[in-house]
């Protein structure tokens, strides 16, 4: 999957905003050329809320282990939730440890390398063999910011 392919695939989802940080929008300069993903229908980004999901093109601080330097390369992050988590790394988050596995390795779910242990999934470059998985983990991470989205609505705390 690409980038696009993930872009449109979210975009596609009801309520998502995707926003994309580029030099001068007063965005930090460490976000420009990523892409952030929200559930907001009215169009605004929520307040203290996190994205649900998020794809990064170069390697954060803390983080060069992904090689995201590399050509072409780009790490797909996600919240999908516990369940999800334990599913995909067979353990909980709070023991996942970024030593565990090569954040390199393409084409595989696994713990996101620096938030793994609050419950984020990694997959670098989704290719073939975990497509079908991305796109539902995808709306179940969707599903779970939607489910936010209108407990804090119904609070009025939005």
């Amino acid at each position: 999957m690409s980038i696009d392919e993930i872009t449109e695939f979210l975009n596609g989802l009801d309520g998502v905003l995707t926003l994309r940080p580029v030099p001068g929008d007063g965005s930090p300069e460490i976000g420009w050329g990523d892409t952030f993903f929200y559930h907001a229908p009215d169009g605004e980004v929520p307040k203290a809320t996190q994205p649900f999901a998020t794809i990064v093109t170069k390697d954060y601080p803390g983080d060069e282990e992904s090689r995201l330097n590399r050509p072409g390369a780009f790490r797909l992050n996600l919240f999908a939730g516990k369940e999800a988590f334990t599913s995909w790394t067979g353990r909980q988050p709070r023991d996942a440890t970024a030593s565990e596995a090569d954040p390199s390795v393409t084409d595989s779910v696994m713990a996101h390398p620096v938030y793994g242990s609050l419950g984020w999934l990694a997959v670098v470059n989704p290719g073939t063999r975990t497509e079908s998985a991305v796109r539902e983990l995808l709306r179940t991470a969707h599903d779970l910011a939607r489910s936010r989205y209108l407990r804090r609505a119904g609070s009025g705390s939005l």
